[in-house]
């Protein structure tokens, strides 16, 4: 299934597949009589999970190895150090932006990581914002698309607003915890302050089908892919590393360094099979058949524990749990 699937939610977002995700933001002051302006804030908690935890458990990497190329995570569980550098303070205003993870600073504070349209991932420190009256208690929310503003220099800068833009369905039950996945997944992959204006908008798209109910192994799937591929790990599907077309027929494996290769005697026991058929249908965003469900679930597995591997996913450890009970 496409990415452009799914309806416009409100309008004051744009069809998912079809236009830029910041749009909504520019006319937010006279389309949304609900903004909010504040300067602290929370971030929501997640609850409830059925039937899509299997797939979005067996979707997230165990671990973390060293990736092929430059780009390297930089995530952090604790407050990063500023910079001493020379770089000049500036400032942001209105960046569309979307709260990825926040955790406590001091005793009245958030450091909030959050994934901006064009500049990236950003750490900002939210002053006051565990407050009893803090008005961005209700406004740092995790999967609801907002405006901030910050200034400084360094890893962490300094929120100076925050206005609620709106317009998105709430993830709730097994959307929240795909959600949740998902978020990681970016705080895993992306170096801070890398602009990857695509991947913003297919989170975008990635929220909204997931708010709509479709199956998560269609949603994860079709984000898996695009985080590759904007993180420097493109998967070419439909021909193989020799440059021959993909058969529906052929048996294949799947190289992490270098991609499809035809199944042969030999091959390292930790790459997976995979159909001809599967390689296809993936290439096609297309997950009807149980067989591609399967192996496509098994490659991205695989892959993402072959980028990733070495620091484990704190979602995967709380879907294990939620299953168990």
């Amino acid at each position: 299934m496409s990415d452009g699937a799914a309806g416009t939610l409100h309008d004051d977002w744009p069809a998912h597949g079809e236009a830029q995700a910041g749009e909504a933001f520019d006319a937010r002051d006279t389309r949304n009589p609900r903004t909010k302006a504040a300067k602290a804030g929370k971030v929501t908690k997640a609850a409830g999970a059925t039937n899509a935890l299997a797939e979005c458990a067996d979707a997230v990497p165990e671990g973390r190895a060293e990736p092929r190329n430059a780009r390297k995570t930089t995530a952090r569980s604790q407050l990063p150090r500023a910079s001493r550098s020379a770089t000049p303070d500036y400032r942001i205003a209105e960046q569309p932006a979307f709260v990825l993870h926040s955790y406590p600073y001091r005793e009245t504070s958030l450091i909030i990581d959050v994934l901006s349209r064009d500049h990236g991932r950003v750490a900002l420190v939210a002053k006051g914002a565990k407050r009893p009256h803090s008005a961005l208690r209700g406004v740092l929310q995790t999967f609801q698309p907002l405006a901030l503003s910050w200034t400084g220099k360094g890893e962490v800068r300094t929120l100076t607003g925050a206005e609620w833009v709106g317009g998105m369905l709430p993830l709730t039950g097994d959307a929240l915890l795909c959600g949740f996945y998902v978020n990681e997944l970016l705080v895993k992959f992306l170096a801070r302050e890398d602009p990857h204006p695509e991947l913003f908008r297919h989170y975008v798209v990635t929220l909204t089908r997931l708010a709509h109910d479709e199956p998560p192994v269609q949603v994860l799937r079709s984000f898996e892919r695009v985080l590759l591929r904007e993180t420097g790990y493109a998967l070419a599907l439909n021909r193989t590393v020799n440059r021959k077309t993909v058969v529906a027929e052929g048996r294949y494996v799947f190289d992490p360094e270098r991609g499809v290769r035809e199944a042969s005697d030999e091959w390292p026991a930790q790459w997976p099979v995979l159909s001809g058929q599967t390689l296809l249908d993936m290439e096609e965003d297309d997950y009807h058949r149980p067989q591609t469900v399967a192996q496509s679930k098994a490659l991205m597995r695989f892959l993402l524990n072959a980028y990733l591997g070495g620091t484990p996913l704190a979602t995967r450890q709380i879907l294990i749990d939620l299953q168990n009970l």
